[in-house]
């Protein structure tokens, strides 16, 4: 067992975990954060997207001592001037971005991840950083229509 301390959503956590828990269990188990999803538990789906330290990740592939001593936004953390949400939350909202929603968590963090590299993306590479990310209901349309509108309403914030 191992004490790790991650900062999430601003607030710090510590809890002693093995070794082997994933950073997507901690989040979840320990931190009781539901907002990432689980879906393949393989890197391919993209519904466990945080972001680490700013930068988008699959939390199913990292380990919680991976992220010991860093910074973990999940999608409970964002919050913007569009009555409580992102941006990006509400350009899913605006576009209708989300069908079943299971996808939705991560494809937001990616969106995210993007818009704060990048505040004006191509329709290019908006489909380039959303390619790990898989929305079994292909609405893949709306979600490049949402970040388009939450690149012209405030991108990442």
């Amino acid at each position: 067992m191992t004490t790790v301390r991650i900062t999430i959503n601003g607030a710090e956590q510590q809890h002693e975990v093995e070794d082997r828990t994933l950073l997507i269990h901690y989040i979840r188990e320990n931190a009781r954060l539901t907002g990432a999803h689980i879906g393949c538990d393989t890197s391919n789906c993209g519904a466990c997207t945080v972001l680490l330290n700013g930068e988008a990740v699959k939390s199913c592939t990292l380990l919680a001592v991976q992220a010991d001593g860093e910074h973990v936004t999940t999608v409970e953390g964002l919050s913007g001037r569009f009555n409580g949400l992102s941006a990006v939350q509400e350009g899913f909202r605006q576009e209708h971005g989300l069908q079943c929603g299971y996808c939705t968590p991560g494809m937001v963090m990616a969106c995210t991840a993007l818009l704060s590299e990048n505040p004006q993306p191509t329709e290019h590479e908006i489909r380039h950083a959303l390619e790990g990310n898989i929305c079994r209901c292909t609405g893949y349309e709306m979600i490049v229509n949402s970040v388009r509108w939450a690149a012209e309403n405030g991108g990442a914030q």
